[in-house]
C-alpha cells in the first residue's frame, strides 16, 4: 500500500505544537516527479503545498519522518520559498546553506544524507548560524578549494541536499508570479501567527528552541498595517486566468509553444453602514487606498442600513470623487448586505462598519470587517473573520 504522509502526519508531530498546527495550512500531495520531497508555492493558487515521495517516507524510520516533516516547514517558516533569496546565480550553494541551517536544529532526527553543520564535508562549521552566514562560509571554502586545485565543480555542486528545492522562488526563472508570492507570504504570516498562538496555549513548542521561538513570535508580532491587510484580502479575492502569449518564452517547450501570462481581477463589494459612526475621515482614507488598488479589482458601493436600496448601488471608478452623503437612516442589520452579495456573486465581501449590530449569516465570498478602533476592540460580536482598525 502506497505511503500516505496524511494518514500520518498527526501521529508524528504529536510531540511538536507548533508544527502540528503549521502542518494543517499546508497541503501534502504525493508526487514520484521529486525523488524526496519539497515545499513551493504553487503558482495558480498561491497556496503552499508540500510534495513527497511516498516511497521517500515509506523506508524511513518515524523519527526521520519527522524530522524530515519538520525540515521542510522551517523553509517556510525561516521564509527562504518566498524571500531571502540570494543574488542570480547562487541558487545552487544557498540551497545548501538554508539546509545547514536548519538541520542545526534537528541533529539526531534526520537520515543521514542530510547535511549537517560539523559533519561530514562540514567539520569546521560551526551549528546556529543563519542561512546567510552559512552562504559566506561555504562561497570562502569553495574559493580556497579552487585555489588549492581541489575545488568542487561549480557552485554548490558535489553537495546533495535533503529535500527538492526546485519549487523556490528564483527572480524570473520562477512558475511563481508575484502577486501569488505576495499572497502566499500573508497567507504564511497567519499561518505561523496560529500555530505560535496554538503553541503558547498548550505551554508547549516541542523541540523548537528558546532562541527560535522568540524569533518566530517575533516575525508575527509586527504592528498591522490596515492598507497591507486590504491589499492582501483583494489579491487573496483575485481569479487566475491563463492565456497563451508569443511574447512569453515556454519554459518546457521553449519556441514551439507559446508562453502563459497569468491575469488575475476580483470582483470585491463594498458594503457601507449608514450609521454615523463610519465617520467621513474614515471613508476618506479608504477611498483613497482603494486609488492605489484599482487595477487589482472592480469594486462595487453597497450603502445599507436594516436594507440595501439597489438604486444607490454603484461601480466606483478610480480617481472618483463621489459625494457620499448617507442615502439611509435606518437601524443596521449585516444580513441585508449578505443577502445582496450572495446573490451577486462577488469575489470578496468588504463591511465599513463600527461593528454594533447583531452577528449576520454566512457569507459566499470571503468577508472583512473594516472598523475604527472602538468596533475592533469591543464589538458586538465575535467572528473568525478578518477584522482590522482602520487608524
Amino acid at each position: 500500500m502506497t505511503f500516505d504522509l496524511n494518514r500520518h502526519t498527526a501521529r508524528l508531530l504529536k510531540q511538536e505544537p507548533f508544527f502540528a498546527a503549521l502542518s494543517r495550512k499546508i497541503d501534502k500531495r504525493a508526487s514520484t516527479a521529486i525523488p524526496t520531497a519539497g515545499v513551493r508555492v504553487n503558482p495558480d493558487s498561491g497556496q503552499f503545498e508540500m510534495l513527497y515521495n511516498p516511497e521517500f517516507f515509506e523506508e524511513m524510520s518515524d523519527t526521520h519522518r519527522t524530522g524530515v516533516l519538520m525540515h521542510e516547514f522551517y523553509h517556510l517558516v525561516f521564509e527562504h520559498v518566498t524571500g531571502r533569496m540570494p543574488a542570480e546565480g547562487m541558487s545552487k550553494i544557498w540551497n545548501v546553506a538554508t539546509d545547514l541551517a536548519i538541520n542545526s536544529h534537528l541533529i539526531g532526527k534526520l537520515p543521514d544524507k542530510a547535511l549537517i553543520p560539523g559533519g561530514k564535508h562540514f567539520e569546521d562549521f560551526k551549528p546556529g548560524l543563519s542561512a546567510e552566514h552559512y552562504l559566506e562560509l561555504l562561497k570562502q571554502k569553495q574559493q580556497e578549494q579552487e585555489e588549492s586545485g581541489e575545488g568542487q565543480p561549480g557552485e554548490g555542486e558535489g553537495y546533495e541536499t535533503l529535500d527538492d528545492h526546485s519549487g523556490w522562488s528564483e527572480g524570473e526563472e520562477s512558475e511563481v508570479d508575484n502577486t501569488a508570492n505576495e499572497i502566499a507570504k500573508e497567507r504564511l504570516k497567519d499561518a505561523v501567527k496560529k500555530a505560535v498562538e496554538e503553541a503558547s496555549k498548550a505551554n508547549s513548542w516541542g523541540s523548537v528552541s528558546q532562541g527560535l521561538r522568540q524569533d518566530i513570535i517575533d516575525s508575527v508580532t509586527t504592528k498591522v498595517c490596515w492598507r497591507k491587510v486590504l491589499r492582501y484580502f483583494i489579491k487573496t479575492s483575485q481569479k487566475a486566468n491563463k492565456r497563451s502569449t508569443i511574447k512569453r518564452i515556454n519554459r518546457r517547450y521553449a519556441y514551439v509553444h507559446p508562453g502563459k501570462k497569468i491575469q488575475r481581477q476580483a470582483k470585491i463589494a463594498v458594503a457601507i453602514d449608514q450609521s454615523g459612526s463610519v465617520d467621513n475621515v474614515m471613508l476618506s482614507m479608504f477611498f483613497a487606498e482603494l486609488n492605489n488598488l484599482a487595477k487589482l479589482a472592480e469594486f462595487t458601493v453597497i450603502p445599507f442600513d436594516h436594507e440595501v436600496d439597489e438604486s444607490k448601488v454603484y461601480v466606483w471608478k478610480k480617481g472618483e470623487n463621489r459625494r457620499r452623503e448617507r442615502v439611509l437612516t435606518g437601524g443596521t442589520d449585516f444580513n441585508a448586505p449578505t443577502d445582496y452579495c450572495n446573490s451577486h456573486n462577488f469575489d470578496g465581501v468588504i463591511i465599513l462598519t463600527d461593528m454594533y449590530a447583531p452577528k449576520p449569516k454566512n457569507c459566499k465570498a470571503q468577508r472583512m470587517w473594516m472598523t475604527n478602533a472602538q468596533g475592533k476592540t469591543n464589538p458586538y460580536f465575535q467572528t473568525r473573520e478578518k477584522v482590522i482598525a482602520i487608524d
